[in-house]
């Protein structure tokens, strides 16, 4: 999966966070509804400007920043 072509960060979109492109759709958006249990479906009928690739590569993007730092989790 290249997220690379589906996230973009423009200071002057969404404040500079993360988003699919051509829409105002954050990744922290996609990532919070997953969390919450929204399928890829749901996503998709709640913003059809969302495809099943655009949202994998969210989960993707997500994936690439895990790898940078260690998240204290409580024990």
């Amino acid at each position: 999966m290249k997220w690379m072509e589906y996230i973009t960060i423009d200071p002057t979109v969404c404040h500079g966070k993360a988003c699919i492109k051509g829409t105002r759709v954050m990744v922290t958006v996609i990532l919070d509804n997953l969390a919450a249990g929204a399928s890829l479906e749901d996503l998709i009928k709640d913003y059809p400007s969302l495809s099943t690739e655009a949202i994998r590569a969210a989960i993707a993007y997500a994936a690439e920043l895990s790898h940078e730092r260690i998240v204290a989790a409580p024990a």
